[in-house]
């Protein structure tokens, strides 16, 4: 067999790393019993790394030395060999195929050059050299890097096939690349070459065909490039062709004679992966990200103890995780207060799950509507209203998570895993004690009922915003205010104030003492970390650096206040609040008592006010004490992989992160690690956080958006859920990282999601704009608290809005304008 040039009948799927992907598949497809492609051959990665050899650039220099130096006499005489073995006449298509191409996380489609029409062996040589060197354009470069692929492990093979002259050419994808379904297929069709409509410059004909059906079909002409009859025979040959990759395929095709030509199949990499399912039926999955405000992919440790902490089970599709409501949906009584519940929190996927229920045939025929599991919300709920209740639950809070981090202190080995498997019952009564979750449902169902009633008897739209402003025991609202102090402390100390600014890395702790004033600065942080350490973007997520690991994180928000705020403003902001909430309550009484039945109504909404106002603050507290222990879980849990790495039993202290908890209580019995096993999940973990979660997803794999119902709003307006009222003009910053928290007084955070480590922020903006939210998600919370004007559920805002733009929000009837 030869080093420089295979047959693709000579090459498999198994093969990328000698004719990168497009030829390893092209090679797998001619396997395949009733698939035809176009003859061909590879020029493999080792003529590509003879020729290339140790040059260590990238960019423009090299791409001119590839292309200078030519192919050497042996290479040339086996390429030429190959060609005469086919059709040295014939025009040819010249191929790049990298070894990074057509993977199944990346496909990298369109980052090197191919060529088509190449005629004669002196040309294809040359365009040989040209894919060669496309492995270095600009565009291909910047491609790998933003995929985490090294330049130095990527190789290029070169497929030089014959060219066939069809009738009609197209796309094949045998999963819907718009709504991810997979028992719908799409096929795009053009008459001649495919190589206009795959670089956009033609609009195809498109099909969709689902159970050996067009089911719609839109035509670019009056005349269709494909019969019905030929798209279901193409659809048919490509569910062949997926069901041999094991995976849905995006397929290039070209008709010729009355016969498909198969030129290209890769996996579709945008897909979000479907939930394993124990059966065949259908089933409808929510979100569990898009309730905790963390549509970010999960390592498994986190994934699983995440899972193993949660009331019901979860199911776990491209590193997130989902909660299955097909049976709920079911039953019509559960469908009624599954979606009303869910829609006051989002009401875009209040709306998908509408749009399910309403399909025929899609869900299980109701049953006898015997019980229903009760849905969270649903019920009023009859707690006394007595503060004494959510002090006293903090207490109980305070007392498990000290005598966790006691009880924990010098375990080690099966000891330690043991301790926390066990430990999760006891964080489980706390979090789902009864008299917890009444207390946060008295909060929100009395912000529910006045927003409700005040609407309907004084005409005023979420009144319970500014009621909630400054209430007692919000952890989360603390957490920003406490920040505060801790510029007040370092604010008197400019040198100190001056190195924070160039702060690098996280010892800086421990040279602060060194400079006038750093003793200081240092105990307030330090003190503010003891307190709220734990916290970081994601929290969830055991395996996400805290702040105490990465205590750098902080210093862009502390900055900000030095700059933007007067000493004493925490207590100043909380002061003021109180006073806004207290003239709303009064005011709002006052408006009541001049209306018919005026005192009934004032003495109910008096008692809904204090109701709210008593427990709307616990809200944050459980997720505080959650965190809290997570924290000392990970603790140990990191000493534990760092005696580990020690033994040699791993390789990096993080690579526990790739394991879930039973795993990791396998391998300290053990000692044994499965290194590929912890590989492959590194990898998979890449692949996943290039993927979108939808917030319904069905087992057909399709992603069910849902839309807002409303009209009457300013043309171009981007709508969301209004969630803390106020209307503000100002500066746009799109903020994905605490890290470039740059803030000035007026600025409006736009950003995907808010947990609670980005409460800190909220004491230096003047709006707030999310693409995930609901009205008592922690983001919402804590705008109502410091009366910001937000809006939450904007989908795809922080690509819509740019950095910078100035925009006009109205948190009262939920939209924003692009003013600029």
């Amino acid at each position: 067999m030869s080093r420089y040039v295979l047959g693709l009948h000579e090459v498999d799927r198994t093969e990328v790393a000698v004719v990168g992907g497009k030829g390893a598949h092209l090679g797998e497809l001619t396997r395949i019993e009733g698939v035809r492609v176009p003859p061909g051959f590879c020029v493999t990665t080792d003529a590509f790394r003879r020729v290339v050899g140790d040059a260590k650039s990238i960019g423009p220099e090299i791409r001119r030395t590839i292309e200078d130096i030519g192919i050497p006499d042996d290479i040339a005489e086996e390429i030429t060999a190959a060609l005469s073995r086919l059709d040295a006449r014939a025009a040819y298509a010249v191929r790049s195929s990298a070894t990074a191409e057509d993977l199944p996380g990346a496909s990298f489609a369109g980052q090197q050059d191919s060529y088509l029409n190449v005629v004669g062996a002196e040309a294809i040589l040359r365009h040989v050299s040209r894919c060669w060197a496309s492995l270095f354009t600009e565009r291909a470069i910047a491609y790998r890097e933003h995929h985490g692929f090294d330049h130095d492990q990527v190789h290029m093979a070169v497929v030089v096939q014959q060219m066939v002259f069809p009738r009609a050419a197209g796309v094949l994808f045998t999963a819907d690349p718009v709504t991810s379904n997979r028992k719908v297929a799409t096929v795009e069709a053009t008459f001649g070459l495919g190589e206009a409509l795959v670089s956009g410059l033609v609009t195809p004909d498109s099909f969709k065909v689902r159970d050996d059906e067009v089911v719609a079909k839109t035509l670019a002409t009056e005349e269709p490039a494909l019969t019905d009859a030929q798209v279901l025979r193409l659809v048919r040959l490509g569910r062949r062709v997926e069901a041999h990759f094991g995976r849905p395929q995006d397929i290039e095709w070209c008709l010729v004679d009355d016969d498909f030509h198969l030129v290209q199949s890769r996996p579709i990499t945008t897909l979000f992966p479907v939930p394993d399912a124990a059966d065949q039926e259908n089933h409808v999955y929510v979100s569990v990200g898009h309730q905790q405000m963390m549509t970010d992919a999960m390592r498994p440790l986190g994934l699983s103890l995440w899972g193993m902490t949660a009331p019901m089970p979860r199911v776990e599709a491209g590193g997130r995780l989902f909660v299955d409501v097909t049976q709920v949906l079911a039953s019509p009584r559960g469908r009624n207060d599954l979606i009303g519940v869910l829609a006051k929190s989002d009401p875009l996927i209040g709306d998908a799950l509408q749009t399910v229920v309403e399909r025929d045939g899609f869900l299980p025929p109701p049953s006898d509507d015997g019980p229903v599991r009760p849905i969270p919300g649903a019920a009023p709920t009859t707690i006394e209203t007595d503060p004494t209740i959510v002090t006293e639950l903090i207490a109980r809070g305070e007392a498990s998570n000290t005598t966790a981090k006691r009880d924990i202190e010098g375990k080690t080995g099966p000891e330690l895993l043991d301790f926390i498997v066990a430990d999760l019952d006891e964080l489980r009564r706390f979090l789902f004690d009864p008299q917890s979750y009444e207390a946060i449902m008295a909060g929100m169902q009395s912000a529910w009922w006045l927003n409700e009633h005040l609407l309907e008897w004084l005409g005023e739209k979420n009144a319970a915003d500014t009621l909630t402003q400054s209430v007692p025991h919000n952890v989360t609202s603390e957490m920003g205010l406490e920040l505060l102090d801790v510029a007040d402390a370092i604010r008197p100390h400019p040198e100190v104030v001056a190195f924070l600014q160039d702060v690098e890395d996280d010892d800086f702790l421990n040279r602060l003492p060194a400079l006038p004033g750093g003793q200081q600065a240092r105990d307030a942080i330090v003190a503010y970390l003891d307190k709220y350490g734990m916290r970081c973007i994601g929290e969830i997520d055991i395996t996400r650096p805290r702040w105490r690991e990465r205590p750098t994180t902080l210093l862009p928000m502390i900055l900000t206040n030095i700059k933007t705020f007067a000493p004493g403003s925490a207590q100043h902001r909380f002061d003021q609040g109180l006073l806004e909430a207290q003239k709303k309550e009064q005011e709002t009484l006052a408006g009541l008592r001049a209306l018919p039945d005026g005192d009934r109504k004032a003495e109910e909404t008096e008692r809904q006010i204090a109701r709210v106002r008593t427990f709307t603050g616990y809200r944050e507290y459980p997720k505080y004490f959650l965190i809290n222990r997570y924290s000392t879980y990970k603790q140990a849990l990191l000493t534990e992989a760092d005696r580990l790495v020690r033994a040699d039993v791993l390789t990096d202290r993080e690579d526990i992160f790739y394991l879930t908890l039973p795993e990791l209580q396998d391998l300290v019995r053990t000692n044994r690690a499965d290194h590929d096993l912890i590989r492959n999940r590194k990898e998979a973990f890449k692949s996943h956080q290039a993927l979108t979660p939808p917030r319904v997803l069905t087992s057909d794999g399709e992603a069910i958006t849902g839309s807002y119902r409303r009209d009457n709003l300013p043309t171009g307006a981007l709508i969301g859920l209004p969630v803390s009222v106020g209307t503000v003009e100002g500066r746009a910053r799109v903020i994905l990282d605490l890290a470039d928290a740059d803030l000035e007084p007026g600025d409006i955070l736009v950003t995907a999601h808010t947990d609670p480590s980005w409460s800190p922020l909220f004491v230096a903006i003047a709006g707030l704009v999310t693409e995930v939210g609901g009205q008592m998600t922690h983001g919402a919370v804590i705008a109502r608290e410091y009366g910001l004007p937000a809006i939450v559920g904007v989908e795809r805002a922080t690509q819509l809005i740019q950095d910078g733009q100035r925009i006009r929000l109205n948190g009262t009837d939920g939209y924003l304008e692009l003013l600029t």
